[in-house]
């Protein structure tokens, strides 16, 4: 896989601002604190805000209002801030005062002290008046220095015991801009003693304020250093064998996350413990960066992961090529359909298989015994129960019902190809059989059983067309104006790189297609690969926006298959079917067939 780059720029070794973070001496803040009539912050009832904005240690803005609160402030409340109900009666609303401020704070970061209570009160204004939360971040100067101070230095962390600490400025006086100024002076000798505990950036505040073990702190350096790029990433034991494999639009950030409080999973925190070292595979695109994670999960089987782990471990259904054929579940497929063989599938859960298989027996009368029947069927072998229900013309033991047979096997075959009209007909009559019985445990079994083989038979032709297609060329454009262009071989993704914006795509489009992976094709209806990666190109080729530049052969679903068929028990459990025809859609365009425009090619013929 590779990216077309026509630039052919070389990557720079050294670390940007970005991979070292954000230092905090170059992040603007805003200390806010908020006076209020107490109670919940879901009242909102503000009476006075005051804030001020720093940067480097420098004050570059201030902000303060009085704010009614729409209710009456209570006596011990005015008593304690010396605000009053006449203060306020002519001041902004808390609507407005609200908005106000937050024009003021623009994208900064939020700082405050008990900033849950503060926030929370901002946070009820916004729900109560329809006002769009901003996504700045949100810092607490209590919780900082709850970490970075000894008991035996401050008795408490309150906002007075501090200010008296450090000796600041300005003293709080439950006055929303004296209290803002507080907390800044407190603010900035916090950051001083946070330079002993290695916090030099935005990030490594945050990484430092969440609830993160110890090993989970300690290891945050195997983040340093990966890209910014989409692709996979690899935790690895000293060792170097694959822990844990996961794929993320941006490497960095995401392993980044494996060191914060947002990582709650304890089989997480075991391998973090367990790491060595993260290694990073980027990728073109993210849909490279999924493809290139389930085969490596697949083939490494890391202990960690869960989920792909057995992609390659799925059942199907097989109708067998016998002399008497029959419905059977099985791992193998066989190059046997000439023969008239028939599957649908893939199941990733033998119940289900085992479910889709009743709901088949059940509308069409095949055998289920493994008798090897002979061309020439004994006539001495007492019949099955299965015979005596009239649910099989047993045609191990009856000479004369062999063509009668052959006809039900017909029937099978055409259930196995995608027509899935006969059993649904068949279970819905049941079910509604059952229902009018009051049998509505035994009709939501069959529900279930229907809704197993129905969705089987979709999957099956969805999985066939693309597993067929000797080669698929689709393009997504990007944010900027370039291309995203993915190569598909019989369902195995051979090829992905990007075209630069601005550049004719069908130079690079070729070079693609050239350097791309040669695939064999897989045994139909299965893809050369696993089924789950052509799962994954089938849910990108259906993406809004991806256009089809080249198909080796017309591309089509059956009608008949139904696309999904929803079947639910309504009212009296009836049974209500749904079709839906799954068409890809795409936009399909062809090379030009006259001279090319110069300069937007892209967009004429993309």
């Amino acid at each position: 896989m590779n990216v077309i780059n026509p630039t052919s720029a070389l990557a720079s070794t050294q670390l940007s601002l970005a991979d070292l973070g954000t230092p905090l001496a170059d992040t603007i803040f805003v200390v806010v604190d908020l006076e209020t009539t107490g109670g919940a912050g879901a009242d909102a009832g503000i009476t006075e805000i005051g804030a001020v904005k720093v940067q480097g240690g420098e004050v570059i803005g201030e902000f303060t209002t009085l704010v009614n609160p729409g209710i009456d402030i209570p006596p011990f409340i005015a008593t304690l801030t010396g605000i009053t109900n006449s203060m306020v009666a002519g001041s902004p609303s808390v609507q407005t005062a609200v908005t106000m401020f937050f024009d003021f704070a623009g994208e900064c970061v939020f700082v405050a002290h008990n900033a849950p209570y503060d926030i929370g009160f901002l946070k009820g204004a916004c729900a109560k008046f329809d006002i769009a939360w901003p996504s700045n971040r949100a810092i607490d100067t209590a919780r900082i220095a709850r970490l970075a101070l000894h008991r035996d230095e401050v008795r408490n962390c309150k906002l007075a015991t501090l200010s008296a600490f450090f000796h600041t400025q300005v003293q709080p006086t439950h006055r929303a801009f004296d209290d803002a100024r507080a907390t800044t002076d407190v603010m900035h000798r916090l950051f001083e003693r946070l330079g002993n505990y290695g916090v030099h950036t935005l990030e490594d505040l945050h990484a430092f304020t969440s609830r993160v073990s110890d090993v989970q702190r300690n290891k945050k350096g195997l983040a340093d250093g990966l890209p910014a790029k989409p692709g996979v990433y690899i935790f690895e034991d000293p060792q170097g064998r694959p822990l844990y494999i996961g794929t993320s639009k941006n490497i960095r950030n995401r392993v980044r996350t494996y060191f914060t409080a947002a990582e709650t999973r304890r089989r997480m925190s075991e391998m973090i413990g367990i790491a060595a070292q993260v290694r990073p595979i980027v990728c073109s695109t993210i849909l490279e960066a999924k493809i290139r994670e389930l085969r490596l999960i697949v083939s490494e089987q890391p202990r960690y992961n869960r989920r792909s782990r057995a992609a390659d471990s799925v059942s199907w259904l097989k109708l067998t090529p016998e002399a008497a054929p029959r419905v059977i579940i099985t791992k193998q497929l066989k190059d046997d359909t000439s023969a008239g063989s028939r599957y649908i599938g893939p199941f990733t859960s033998r119940a289900a298989a085992n479910a889709a298989l009743e709901a088949i027996n059940e509308s069409i009368a095949l055998r289920t015994c493994t008798l090897k029947i002979a061309a020439q069927p004994r006539t001495d072998i007492p019949g099955c129960v299965r015979a005596e229900l009239g649910k099989c013309v047993a045609p191990c033991t009856r000479l004369h019902d062999r063509d009668q047979y052959l006809g039900i096997v017909n029937h099978a075959s055409v259930a196995m190809s995608g027509s899935t009209s006969m059993v649904v007909t068949h279970i819905t009559t049941l079910m509604e059989s059952l229902a009018a019985a009051e049998r509505f445990e035994e009709a939501a079994t069959w529900r279930e059983a229907l809704g197993h083989y129905v969705n089987a038979a979709f999957r099956t032709e969805r999985l066939r067309w693309i597993s067929t297609t000797p080669e698929i060329v689709a393009a997504l454009g990007t944010p900027d104006g370039g291309w995203e262009i993915h190569v598909i071989r019989y369902g195995k993704l051979a090829a992905a790189g990007v075209v630069e914006p601005g550049f004719d795509p069908w130079p690079h489009v070729d070079a693609l297609i050239a350097s791309a992976e040669f695939v064999e094709p897989g045994i139909e209806p299965a893809p050369a690969g696993v089924t789950e990666e052509a799962f994954d190109l089938l849910r990108w080729l259906e993406t809004d926006g991806v256009r089809l530049v080249s198909a080796s052969h017309e591309l089509f679903m059956p009608i008949d298959c139904g696309g999904k068929e929803t079947i639910q028990l309504t009212d009296i459990r009836r049974v209500v079917s749904e079709r839906l025809a799954a068409v890809t859609g795409h936009e399909s365009f062809g090379r030009p067939s006259g001279p090319r425009a110069p300069g937007n090619s892209r967009i004429t013929y993309f």
